[in-house]
């Protein structure tokens, strides 16, 4: 049996999202399992747009662009499985709220961010997931996330 996150390469990916380069954060999913949690990664490479002015001397990845993509891999969690909440590859996320936000480490030219995202809750049409972000099994973020979809 093919493992789901086989068949999300970059094409699926966005198909699924609607955000475009400079602001795709997502590369490649790794593990997902169906309305539960994901595991994605996005390789920082220096040409990365934000670099020319976060740092010009020191490159480092803003830490509202961690919580981007930590949320753009919700988004794709939310709508690979969650058909039972009227989730379909046509509904969008939004994020309405972060808590208990963590910047523990920068992330510079050369890293590969793991991104893990698992769903916490659903009510009343505001899904809960918790989030972090790791290099080289070194935890960079972590945070809460509060999403609502528009079916």
């Amino acid at each position: 049996m093919q493992n789901i996150a086989d068949m999300i390469d970059i094409e699926k990916i966005k198909s699924l999202l609607p955000h475009r380069y400079p602001f795709l954060l997502i590369d490649r999913v790794i593990e997902v399992e169906k309305g539960k949690n994901i595991k994605a990664l996005k390789n920082i490479t220096v040409n990365e747009p934000f670099f020319q002015g976060h740092f010009p001397s020191k490159a480092v990845m803003p830490g509202v662009l961690i919580i981007e993509a930590l949320t753009q891999a919700a988004g794709l969690l939310g709508l690979l499985g969650l058909e039972e909440e009227g989730i379909s590859e046509d509904s969008l996320f939004y994020l309405v709220g972060v808590d208990k936000v963590r910047i523990r480490k920068p992330v510079v030219p050369g890293d590969q961010l793991i991104l893990d995202v698992e769903l916490l809750s659903v009510r009343r049409n505001i899904f809960k997931f918790t989030g972090s972000a790791h290099v080289d099994s070194q935890l960079i973020t972590s945070a809460e996330l509060l999403t609502t979809v528009i079916k």
